[in-house]
């Protein structure tokens, strides 16, 4: 168990948690953490999580963990962790095909229709299957998709106008994504 941080009177008080307490948002947190820079420890890890306003038990730290595949490795600062690449972070969907192997194969599954509809994008799902497909779009990182918002058989994404220092209409930035994600699900599909 973490003993608590004791601060001396003069130090300011950690800021107010800006993320809900639920456990996705942390776990969501702490991979970005991780992935993002470096995280040698567990009490390293709480004590960066401390700073963006979350306080947790070392406990719950080791879950979170275990839960998201962590695991060290070495480098160039000794022993880090890391997280297993089943949900790609670098950006790579803008080679032209949707990126990541579980988006992939979420698109060739569930994948029924691609439309834009302005600067957004409208999925069609069987029913029951959006938030899956919401998910791996989520897990992708596509620079194009600002966000998404699934339904029961419906999936939503809001595109950006700008992607890597080039700017575009909404309009032609959601036509691009919906062909891409249509040729990578009929593809494999």
């Amino acid at each position: 168990m973490t003993a608590p941080v004791s601060r001396p009177a003069s130090a300011p008080a950690p800021p107010a948690a800006r993320l809900p307490l639920t456990k996705a948002a942390r776990q969501a947190k702490v991979s970005d953490l991780i992935t993002r820079g470096t995280v040698h420890s567990q009490s390293d890890l709480a004590e960066q999580l401390m700073e963006s306003g979350l306080s947790v038990t070392q406990a719950t730290l080791s879950r979170d963990l275990a839960e998201l595949g962590a695991f060290k490795v070495r480098g160039a600062e000794g022993l880090v962790y890391a997280l297993p690449p089943s949900a790609p972070s670098n950006g790579s969907a803008s080679s032209g095909a949707a990126s990541g192997p579980l988006l992939v194969r979420r698109l060739a599954e569930l994948l029924v229709s691609a439309e834009a509809a302005g600067s957004m994008v409208v999925l069609r799902t069987p029913p029951g299957g959006a938030h899956l497909l919401a998910s791996g779009i989520d897990g992708a990182e596509m620079p194009e998709v600002a966000g998404t918002l699934a339904g029961d058989d419906t999936v939503l994404l809001v595109c950006r106008r700008e992607v890597s220092g080039r700017s575009r209409s909404g309009d032609a930035v959601a036509a691009a994504l919906a062909a891409r994600l249509l040729a990578t699900a009929q593809r494999t599909g």
